[in-house]
């Protein structure tokens, strides 16, 4: 059954407690390349940061919550039935580990409706975006909405490597990006270019390289909440797209589908 409003209040503000507990221990950390290890290859770095962070995540949520299921990065499904988390604790592990201040704690929150409620965590700004579903989108607890764009025109498309990789077509929309006199930029944390479109600092955000629900889930619906459209490549606005996702301000959410489309 899908959570009705009440219930819906208290999920945001427990993620919102989870997150809040995951930025101080982030921004505590001190990692280091070299005390840092790595997982499918040398580019897919790991730390043990990230660790402690999914399990402070992971143990809130026995205490609060014994009934739901965890599904995060680092440890994988757990038991549980109804609710279920999914968490990324540091998403851009790379910026992370190399002292580049842009990643982010990632936590979505998932019932027989949907996505819930989402929280992307950026430790750097010590900042807090939020979102519960039909309840809008929120900064440190403070409405945002997105960009008023109505063209890419002196805007800024966020969008992310597939893996260390180009994405199909990646260059091709960049350049036509490039020649509308808009500017694209490649910050390393899908979740947190997710969510500044629904906190209005980036008309868009597209992500069509390979992703897990906690990479892309809490970002989704904070730039939903926040007035963005949330198309997959076939461009329906609907759900989590899996087939690729991009988030963007109503006024140029179709031009960038375009370009992508045309590209692919």
């Amino acid at each position: 059954m899908a959570a009705g409003a009440d219930e819906l209040k208290e999920l945001h503000e427990f993620a919102i407690e989870l997150a809040g507990a995951a930025v101080r221990t982030i921004a505590a950390s001190r990692p280091d390349p070299a005390t840092a290890g790595t997982k499918a290859d040398a580019a897919d770095w790991v730390t043990p940061f990230d660790r402690e962070v999914e399990r402070l995540t992971r143990d809130g949520i026995a205490h609060r919550f014994p009934s739901h299921r965890v599904v995060g990065e680092e440890y994988g499904g757990g038991a549980g039935d109804g609710f279920t988390w999914y968490v990324d604790p540091i998403d851009g592990t790379t910026n992370f580990v190399h002292g580049l201040p842009w990643s982010s704690y990632s936590l979505a929150g998932f019932d027989e409706g949907g996505v819930a409620v989402g929280v992307v965590a950026d430790p750097a700004r010590g900042e807090i975006l939020s979102a519960v579903r039909g309840g809008g989108a929120f900064a440190d607890g403070l409405p945002v909405t997105c960009r008023p764009a109505g063209s890419l025109a002196g805007e800024v498309l966020l969008t992310e490597w597939s893996k260390n990789r180009p994405w199909p077509g990646m260059f091709a929309v960049l350049t036509e990006v490039s020649d509308r006199f808009a500017a694209t930029r490649i910050m390393g944390s899908c979740a947190l270019a997710l969510a500044a479109v629904g906190a209005g600092r980036a008309a868009g955000a597209l992500i069509p390289g390979r992703y897990n629900l906690w990479d892309v889930a809490a970002g989704a619906l904070i730039a939903r909440e926040g007035g963005a459209l949330v198309y997959g490549r076939n461009g329906v606005d609907d759900g989590v797209p899996e087939d690729g996702i991009l988030a963007a301000a109503p006024g140029v959410a179709g031009e960038v589908w375009q370009l992508w489309r045309a590209a692919a």
